[in-house]
């Protein structure tokens, strides 16, 4: 399945705007922005290294990939939410990035982890009915599992910049 967010707030736990689990390809909604983490900068086309601290932002609502101690609504796991205005919300709002490597590579399976409580970012069968009929639950697990494994699959992606580029494949000395 896709991340996925919308305009549709949770009725329990936080009441903050949901984070489902969508199949089309083709939604708007599913479409998220990497960041530096929270009160960082960072610049465009930067590689995300294994290990960082990033932000996903929701393009269509401007609110971080966010979680909390409240219980998501169907597993009873850890609510993962949509939080904050214009890409600004706190420090629960920061992912680890888990993968093999140097870097995160566009083709590869990642993992992320709620850098506050350890959390991975999972989707299992849990399926939503009224006003988000059909769409998974995405919460958080304490432990990794094949149910926390994300792949980018469209975008726009940044090359890297020329001094990385240098800096990545330089061969003197």
């Amino acid at each position: 399945v896709r991340l996925h967010s919308h305009d549709v707030r949770y009725g329990s736990g936080s009441g903050q705007q949901s984070v489902t689990g969508v199949a089309a390809a083709d939604d708007g909604n599913s479409y998220w922005r990497v960041r530096g983490r929270t009160a960082a900068t960072c610049e465009r086309g930067t590689p995300v290294r294994c290990g960082q601290a990033i932000r996903l932002t929701h393009l269509s609502t401007g609110r971080n990939l966010h979680s909390h101690h409240f219980a998501s609504p169907l597993s009873g796991n850890q609510e993962v939410s949509a939080f904050g205005e214009g890409g600004e919300g706190d420090y629960l709002d920061d992912w680890t990035v888990v993968c093999s490597g140097t870097y995160w590579a566009r083709d590869s399976e990642v993992r992320f982890q709620h850098t506050s409580t350890d959390v991975f970012l999972s989707v299992t069968g849990e399926q939503y009915g009224r006003p988000i009929h059909g769409q998974k639950e995405v919460h958080g697990m304490a432990a990794s599992s094949q149910n926390n494994y994300w792949k980018v699959m469209e975008g726009i992606f940044m090359q890297p910049s020329e001094v990385f580029k240098a800096e990545q494949y330089h061969a003197e000395l």
